[in-house]
């Protein structure tokens, strides 16, 4: 497709912003699986006022127009947190969508990737909204259903658009499917092997795991900052949240979370690693199905109602956690999943384990120990601007 006058502009009103965010609806208005985002989420992302990110970061958005008509949408993004972080010169593009229109993805690809190389970099790399801490990757495999919460979703030929434009693999995050059902609704037939492993850490190195306490909810934050922080800082790609980040992502978080299901690990009192699961909001969300032209409010009055009333939330994600450096390979992350598992299975027919790098042998062993199979794959690209 490649008819008309192709442009593309730099988003500078709000109105530009509206069209930008409604844009995906046009992508997906036939796509059964696909679930739409709360518009008021994507406004935050885009608040250089006030959204955390942009206080070590730059950010501009454009949309491509075929004689006026939006096609599609593209950030091009600098996040000098990162290169200081991982002494990187990369930049990234991300909120990239495009109708079948190999024109406008490689004009939009071309205008972040120029975006990117005018500020010194030199690759460029997504997609990522904004990085490894919010939403990353571009399905490659596993179009077997509705994307779980925070995890991304595109088209087919998306993947032909971008390798077509030069882009080449830089890591692949893997998503594990478990089936709970089968563990009891206690964890009671959770695998032997697991439970061996768990029982072995518990005794003998001394560790306890209790719930999160949400009455405490500001300190138990602050004590899983400095274990994710720590957990993550050598895997590829990662970048420390900053106070205001995990401030900013904890009150957008608490509303969806099952208190339940958060676990902390904790040695001679101390914390040393954790794992935050989320209930799949995207179940209700798919059905409430929100849209510019809606009202907020109604959409997350039924989004509450699938959820509580219907009870369609049957699944979980372990969606972020980790273990300090000095307690891995002890076996925690298997105690913590043992713990988590137990809670989950009373509530939650399946949990998917993401991302996790393709290159995390301890988390895909422990994530294989719960039966779990690789069912989908993203991933995350890059391209030389040298």
């Amino acid at each position: 497709m490649s008819n008309g006058n192709l442009t593309i502009d730099l988003v500078q009103t709000e109105e530009e912003k509206t069209e930008f965010i409604a844009f995906q609806w046009e992508v997906y208005k036939d796509d059964p699986d696909w679930v739409p985002p709360l518009i008021s989420e994507v406004m935050d992302m885009m608040d250089k006022q006030h959204h955390p990110f942009y206080e070590h970061a730059e950010v501009d958005f454009f949309i491509a127009r075929r004689d006026g008509k939006p096609v599609g949408t593209i950030a091009a993004i600098l996040n000098e947190r990162h290169n200081d972080f991982q002494d990187e010169e990369v930049g990234f593009f991300g909120f990239f969508e495009v109708l079948d229109d190999r024109e406008a993805s490689d004009l939009l690809l071309e205008t972040a990737s120029n975006w990117v190389r005018e500020r010194g970099m030199k690759a460029v790399r997504g997609p990522a909204s904004f990085s490894t801490n919010e939403v990353i990757g571009l399905l490659v495999d596993g179009w077997n259903g509705p994307p779980v919460i925070l995890m991304s979703y595109n088209p087919k030929y998306y993947v032909d658009f971008i390798e077509g434009a030069g882009f080449e693999k830089a890591k692949d995050l893997l998503a594990y499917l478990v089936d709970l059902r089968p563990f009891g609704p206690a964890g009671e037939y959770l695998p032997e092997k697991l439970q061996r492993v768990a029982r072995r850490v518990q005794e003998r190195g001394g560790f306890t795991v209790r719930k999160m306490q949400m009455k405490d909810f500001d300190n138990e934050v602050r004590r899983f900052k400095e274990i994710y922080n720590s957990a993550w800082s050598k895997n590829w790609g990662f970048i420390p949240l900053t106070d205001a980040e995990i401030n900013h992502m904890a009150e957008s978080l608490k509303q969806m979370v099952d208190p339940d299901l958060l676990v902390m690990a904790e040695k001679d009192g101390r914390p040393i690693g954790a794992m935050i699961p989320l209930p799949d909001l995207n179940q209700a969300f798919i059905r409430s199905y929100p849209h510019p032209k809606e009202p907020e409010w109604w959409t997350l009055l039924k989004t509450l109602w699938y959820w509580k009333v219907r009870g369609c939330v049957t699944t979980m994600r372990g969606f972020a956690g980790g273990v300090l450096e000095e307690y891995r390979g002890r076996g925690v992350e298997a105690l913590l999943f043992m713990k988590m598992a137990q809670a989950a299975c009373a509530n939650y027919t399946h949990t998917e384990i993401s991302w996790v790098l393709e290159n995390n042998t301890m988390m895909r062993r422990t994530a294989e120990m719960l039966n779990g199979h690789v069912y989908r794959t993203y991933r995350v690209y890059e391209k030389s601007l040298e």
